[in-house]
């Protein structure tokens, strides 16, 4: 089947330090600054829903996200704070770019920044606009990094004494969405002190931008991307099968759950994985 991913994109996915387990989930690195003659469908890049927030530093090169209609929105700044994403989107880069992304676990957010994620939620905004002095430094040290390692050094060293002063020590936190979720619930639970179901949702959205429900179904598509990536090394992928042992109704739960996260059924996604360059991040996740 015919391909276009390009042998000269880089693409890289960094795991933080384990001190940092429970507030960083991984950075991702995109340069393309080394890649010739690359087509407008090479310069795009696919992102599922996600109950992370992310941060964003463009080192070198202009971007813009393409809206549903297909139009074109600059990102003007070159530091990005954003809150969860309960749809797909996209974004274009010029051919050129260099661009560091962290996806950070919402809870850990809010308690270092004191933000209301339900605010953030589908949105990108400066972090010069959100965030004091301090981070308006890291922003600088950022912009000027070498490459992705120097990123994650200067990230890890802004973060680690502000996460463990919040957590009171080393404790590692180890767990994919669906072990947050059900810690975050238990959490909102235990501090309600007698609190009516409505004012522990509001509580949880506060925290992670979302409602319950959207993160457990999150949690559920996560595991199925696994799965799925599994089925394929071992060389099929039975569809009815694996809806049923994810726990969705049927095949057809399936393909519209997966639908909505990503904006493409399973087999459509699982062959753009494999054969677009805009599905990097897909690749790099597994």
């Amino acid at each position: 089947m015919e391909t276009d991913r390009h042998p000269d994109t880089v693409a890289r996915l960094l795991v933080p330090s384990l001190a940092l387990s429970g507030c960083l989930h991984a950075s991702l690195w995109r340069d393309t600054s080394r890649a010739a003659a690359l087509s407008e469908a090479q310069r795009n890049s696919h992102f599922p829903a996600t109950p992370f927030c992310g941060l964003t530093w463009t080192l070198e090169g202009e971007g813009w996200e393409v809206r549903e209609d297909g139009q074109l929105e600059p990102l003007t700044h070159r530091s990005l704070i954003g809150g969860p994403r309960s749809r797909p989107v996209q974004f274009r880069s010029e051919a050129g770019i260099r661009c560091f992304m962290v996806a950070i676990q919402p809870e850990a957010l809010h308690a270092l920044t004191g933000l209301d994620l339900s605010t953030l939620m589908d949105r990108y905004l400066p972090v010069e606009q959100l965030l004091g002095e301090d981070w308006q430094q890291l922003n600088q040290q950022m912009l000027a990094a070498r490459d992705e390692h120097h990123c994650q050094q200067l990230l890890e060293a802004f973060l680690l004494p502000r996460w463990r002063a919040l957590r009171g020590g080393d404790r590692p936190y180890r767990g994919r969405y669906r072990d947050w979720t059900q810690n975050l619930a238990m959490r909102a639970v235990a501090g309600g002190h007698g609190a009516s179901l409505r004012q522990m949702e509001r509580r949880i959205k506060q925290w992670s931008g979302q409602s319950l429900r959207a993160l457990r179904g999150i949690s559920r598509a996560e595991a199925t991307f696994f799965q799925v990536r599994e089925e394929m090394a071992a060389g099929e992928v039975v569809w009815s099968a694996l809806a049923q042992d994810a726990g969705y109704t049927d095949q057809a739960h399936l393909c519209r759950e997966t639908r909505r996260v990503t904006g493409f059924s399973p087999e459509e996604l699982r062959q753009r994985i494999d054969l677009h360059e805009a599905f990097w991040v897909y690749r790099i996740w597994a």
